[in-house]
């Protein structure tokens, strides 16, 4: 008796195949979890570090609005004590004095100001106006200026960064009457 070597027919064929296939699926199958899981875990880092970011983000506006003047006071500081020594020593100081303070404080607010991207908006008399920057608050009758024009500023405007805070208010002058 002869031992035979040929490969097992049908179902004992069929069932190793299934056995090695299904040994490789499964190995298959384990390292495709272990790919799921390891995404599943980089997302949530992902996840962990957006939610942070967006946190400290917020934090950082929320000082950024509480503190975005600090700045523009500590700026505004030395006219308040101009202001202060001119009260303290009105009484004995003379006229001439007391406006030198004055206007040695209004320069101090304007620097401030200007500190912070605040511009005046004083026409020049003749410089035509500009109804985005300017408000008429009369318009007088002259033939010395043409129509439209400014003859005075009544109230000086500002811009802040480009933008309107105040318009100047201005007399303009128009035709005289006929």
């Amino acid at each position: 008796m002869s031992e035979s070597t040929e490969a097992p027919s049908g179902a004992a064929a069929h069932e190793s195949e299934g056995a090695v296939a299904g040994a490789a699926g499964v190995g298959e199958l384990q390292a495709a979890l272990a790919a799921a899981e390891e995404s599943r875990n980089q997302y949530l880092r992902v996840l962990a570090e957006f939610d942070n970011y967006r946190k400290r983000a917020a934090r950082e506006l929320e000082n950024a609005h509480r503190y975005a003047v600090e700045r523009f006071v500590q700026d505004l500081l030395p006219a308040l004590d101009g202001f202060a020594l001119a009260l303290q020593n009105s009484s004995t100081a003379d006229v001439k004095n007391l406006l030198e303070g004055q206007a040695a404080t209004q320069r101090l607010l304007l620097k401030a100001l200007e500190k912070a991207g605040v511009t005046e908006l004083t026409p020049e008399k003749g410089a035509t106006f500009n109804p985005e920057h300017h408000e008429a608050m009369v318009a007088q009758p002259t033939s010395e200026y043409p129509a439209n024009t400014v003859l005075a500023t009544v109230q000086t405007g500002f811009l802040l960064q480009g933008r309107l805070l105040r318009p100047a208010r201005v007399i303009v002058a128009r035709a005289p009457d006929a």
